[in-house]
């Protein structure tokens, strides 16, 4: 039995993907030097190393939306990765670009979110406002840089100038990255441009889903709008009576449309661009991986439905007032009273200053766990 070792997975993806895809063996290489593996490519070594650190893990039990204990079936950070990740590889595949680079950066995009989702996220940057700011990247690449420890020789996890390229220039409504050390004139390879929108197809998506779950939005409101009806005449037949099959058989539609739309206009958009290499996508003025203008004037209309119906509902304001008060009262008692931080956080003190050392350990926890140490610093009665 002959093993696929690396030099035929690189020759494969010469053979194989799009001139537009970036090339495993043609990476830029990683901040320290490591002799290849003998049967997986750079990138794929980029992907499995993400998978098997800490903070990696620690997204099970990270707010989506709903915060961890408010029920079972509800996104967490994790699952909202996976299915980003599952949406990226399927536009990647259909595009010949590179799975593997493009999975990688999916599985990486929210290994820096605090707990409690976004709202942890603007409490935290309001915190440290003359500190520097917080923004979920910038921390996502701290934690493959800096905070993840699994190799003596190094800080971090040593991942290739692409798939960090490609953390820190994630971009969506929400993010606004700083990346002064990768090349801010160039775009990010078309694998990179993939995460920013199979992100926003995920979490609108879902949280939509999770929204008719939880009762705070009503499905017959979700049928007017013109994404469900763009949908439904492409894609949609009679929808079932059942409401759980009705509202999957929407989102599933959805998705659906937008994952169509966007193959079909970062193809045009390509060819109007006339960009026909790798080279081509990084020298191009604008993003080449896009949705058509109905589709995204749709789409713009269904966040915005989002922010007002689901973002904005009383019950998530309460969850997000005492997100933020847990958060606020951590950040508080640690840059306060340092001597509260466990060892190895103090011993960071010196290099990284309070503010930053209790930022990285705030943003590493999960809900579960800031809630129970928001508990033992703030209630006599409960055991530190």
């Amino acid at each position: 039995m002959k093993v696929i070792d690396r030099i035929y997975l690189e020759k494969t993806e010469k053979e194989t993907l799009s001139p537009l895809a970036a090339l495993s063996s043609s990476s830029r290489g990683r901040m320290h030097k490591e002799e290849p593996h003998p049967y997986r490519t750079e990138f794929q070594r980029d992907r499995e190393r993400i998978i098997h650190s800490r903070a990696f893990r620690r997204l099970e039990y990270k707010t989506q939306v709903f915060i961890n204990h408010e029920g079972d079936h509800y996104r967490t950070r994790l699952t909202h990765t996976i299915e980003v990740s599952q949406i990226s590889r399927s536009i990647a595949r259909a595009l010949r670009l590179n799975e593997d680079l493009a999975e990688g950066i999916a599985l990486a995009h929210d290994l820096g979110h605090t707990p409690f989702g976004h709202a942890g996220e603007r409490e935290l940057d309001q915190l440290l406002r003359e500190h520097g700011g917080f923004e979920h990247n910038r921390q996502s690449l701290r934690v493959v840089d800096v905070l993840e420890k699994n190799y003596p020789g190094f800080d971090g996890i040593n991942l290739t100038f692409e798939t960090r390229e490609g953390i820190i220039k994630h971009s969506s409504t929400y993010d606004h990255p700083q990346f002064h050390d990768f090349y801010p004139e160039q775009q990010p390879a078309l694998e990179a441009q993939i995460i920013d929108m199979a992100d926003e197809i995920a979490y609108n998506n879902h949280d939509l889903d999770d929204g008719i779950s939880s009762g705070l939005i009503d499905t017959s409101e979700v049928t007017g709008l013109k994404i469900w009806c763009i949908a439904r005449e492409r894609f949609g037949g009679k929808m079932p009576s059942d409401t759980k099959l009705m509202v999957r058989g929407i989102i599933r539609n959805i998705i659906n449309l937008l994952v169509s739309d966007l193959l079909e206009n970062t193809q045009q958009a390509a060819a109007a661009l006339n960009v026909k290499s790798h080279d081509d996508v990084r020298k191009a003025g604008e993003k080449i991986v896009r949705f058509s203008d109905e589709v995204a004037g749709a789409n713009s209309e269904l966040k915005n439905f989002l922010r007002t119906r689901l973002y904005q509902h009383y019950r998530v304001a309460r969850m997000t007032m005492k997100a933020q008060k847990v958060i606020r009262d951590l950040f508080t008692i640690y840059t306060q009273h340092p001597d509260t931080l466990p060892d190895d956080y103090q011993d960071r003190i010196g290099r990284d200053g309070i503010f930053r050392t209790a930022t990285d350990y705030i943003a590493g926890m999960t809900d579960r766990f800031a809630l129970e140490e928001h508990n033992k610093l703030t209630d006599p009665m409960i055991r530190v």
